[in-house]
């Protein structure tokens, strides 16, 4: 199929079904693999290209559209952003953009919207840049110039102030780097790193994580070597960092209360027995999976259970608890370009309470002296250091104990790690370490 049309078809089925994009993308380049590889990459790159522009495009569609953009047909407002992205954001000349936009149209059925397409395109193809709203409003400028919701920027410029706010907002529109994490049951990182260099893979040393390597644009990672092998796994550097912060000592039994997708889990087995467990019992299947692909079967068992629930009895105390709690994700939004237009400011503290009856239950299954390791992938402090803080308050048998690492330089935040989105190229993490004192 042609990118364009296909490209087309991601984004309408996206808006009209609230599913991911990269599960949708995936499925229908599968559905309809394409024969030249880079009609995969033109594919993957609009469509995530026009998710993260959206609002900026939307903003410029609009001036020229003589109806409104959520009347519009699913297929019809997919074309006109694909065009207005190629437009303003890539080098294809206008003109082409324009032209194969409205072609790609008529592919997926639509060539009664032909003339439409073609009008609006042709019209933002004649503007010399993108339209933007007054700088007055700073964060009504911000949320079109970097397609993010109002509420969201106001939030972190209340939060973190201009400069960092808007950092974040521009790392965001930023195609994510892949970074993996050596499978150190198996091999070491320097090895890793040794035998991809090797073998011609222009990879490198991640900044921060002792574990983790980042490649080049790789296109489909399963044919990079040492996929099918088992030595590494993909995980953002931030991600790892999380393992890493946590220390937690090598005989230790732990538990991973919030396991899915599976990439801290599978990080704790390379050194120890975990208990992986999801509320999601479908979501286990690629836990299994990953843990037999990487040779950690042994060390890893998932189950399903609601981490909010007791623990069964029988499953006794444990040395370590990972709770990777379910947050609002606003530090994957780079990965996730969908999730900014879908969260809602009120779903934070919804999920905050979400977070202290996890924390509340997970603790009380923690041997006295045990650490409980809690991460959120955001870094709004409602779901982050106000929640532990908090916790802490109310348990005075818990600390924080940040671990003592010699020669690594972990991004800490008083006794907390914590990542943002920005130049430094991280997804936005935060975590604390806790000791159970009595």
């Amino acid at each position: 199929m042609n990118p364009r049309a296909l490209a087309i078809l991601v984004l309408a089925r996206v808006r009209a079904t609230d599913a991911y994009l990269n599960v949708v993308l995936d499925t229908m380049l599968s559905e309809s693999p394409p024969k030249d590889p880079r009609d995969a990459g033109l594919a993957t790159e609009l469509t995530y290209g026009a998710t993260r522009r959206q609002l900026a495009l939307d903003y410029a569609i609009s001036r020229f559209a003589d109806r409104k953009l959520d009347a519009m047909e699913d297929r019809v407002l997919a074309a006109l952003r694909i065009g207005a992205y190629q437009i303003f954001h890539t080098r294809v000349p206008a003109r082409a953009a324009v032209a194969e936009t409205v072609q790609a149209l008529k592919e997926v059925g639509l060539a009664r919207a032909a003339g439409f397409t073609n009008a609006i395109l042709r019209k933002l193809a004649d503007l010399p840049a993108p339209p933007l709203p007054s700088q007055t409003d700073v964060a009504h400028y911000l949320s079109v110039r970097e397609s993010h919701p109002q509420w969201l920027v106001e939030r972190w410029l209340r939060q973190f102030g201009r400069e960092r706010a808007e950092a974040m907002l521009v790392a965001d529109n930023q195609s994510p780097p892949v970074v993996i994490r050596a499978n150190t049951a198996k091999v070491t990182r320097d090895a890793l790193l040794q035998q991809l260099q090797e073998l011609g893979v222009e990879a490198k040393a991640a900044t921060l994580s002792p574990v983790g390597i980042i490649l080049p644009p790789v296109g489909r990672v399963e044919d990079v070597y040492g996929y099918s092998e088992g030595l590494w796994q993909v995980q953002d550097e931030a991600a790892q960092l999380v393992g890493v912060y946590g220390a937690i000592p090598e005989s230790a039994r732990v538990l991973d209360a919030c396991a899915a997708p599976g990439g801290k889990s599978c990080h704790l087995a390379q050194e120890h027995d975990v208990v992986a467990v999801d509320v999601h019992a479908h979501k286990l299947r690629k836990i299994d999976a990953e843990a037999r692909r990487l040779g950690l079967s042994s060390r890893l068992k998932a189950y399903a259970h609601d981490a909010a629930e007791p623990f069964p009895g029988e499953w006794g105390e444990f040395h370590a608890m990972l709770v990777d709690a379910p947050c609002s994700g606003l530090g994957t939004l780079r990965r996730h370009p969908e999730l900014r237009y879908r969260r809602k400011e009120e779903d934070i503290a919804r999920l905050a309470t979400l977070q202290r009856r996890i924390l509340e239950n997970c603790q009380e299954s923690v041997q006295p002296g045990g650490l409980l390791v809690y991460a959120v992938c955001t870094m709004d402090p409602q779901e982050g250091q106000d929640q532990v803080e908090m916790f802490l308050r109310s348990h005075p048998e818990w600390t924080a104990e940040p671990p003592v690492l010699p020669g690594l330089k972990l991004p800490l935040t008083q006794a907390y790690l914590r990542t943002l989105p920005g130049p430094e190229g991280f997804d936005g993490f935060f975590a604390a370490r806790l000791r159970k004192l009595y």
